[in-house]
């Protein structure tokens, strides 16, 4: 009988030095070419602070603040403090902020407190006080709560 052989196949090969230099050519073109941008922090600019308006508007500006039955306070879908804590500091601080927009627009701060059903006069008096605490002397009741 007789034996077949197996033909030898040439096995193709990639050469990979003349790559990496391709690939080394490539990085020092970009790096060359390309430019450095100085970053955000370097640039030195001052953003506007509050900018009064000449004209008062005619509409006045509001905020509803919602107290949950939970006793958490939410505005405009934010959560605000936690129920348990002595002082609402951040609520505080947020009312702060928009009586002074309000101010520079030249309109009145209003705020509506909005208390669920059964909620704890405790919480709303903490809502109240936040409010003092801003400096925010227009403060409605919302009539109906959640309950």
């Amino acid at each position: 009988m007789a034996k077949l052989r197996r033909r030898q196949e040439d096995k193709t090969s990639i050469p990979i030095a003349p790559m990496i230099d391709v690939v080394f050519l490539l990085l020092i073109y970009f790096m060359v070419s390309s430019t450095l941008e100085r970053q955000e922090a370097d640039l030195s600019f001052q953003l506007p602070g509050s900018v009064e308006q000449e004209e008062p508007l005619d509409l006045p500006d509001e905020q509803v603040i919602e107290i949950q039955d939970g006793g958490q306070v939410v505005v405009n879908d934010y959560s605000y403090d936690s129920p348990e804590e002595d002082r609402f500091d951040e609520l505080a601080a947020m009312l702060t902020r928009f009586r002074e927009a309000s101010e520079a627009n030249k309109v009145e701060a209003i705020v509506t407190i909005s208390p669920g059903g059964s909620v704890k006069h405790a919480q709303i008096v903490k809502v109240m006080d936040a409010c003092s605490l801003a400096g925010i002397e227009a403060v409605n009741f919302a009539l109906g709560g959640e309950g």
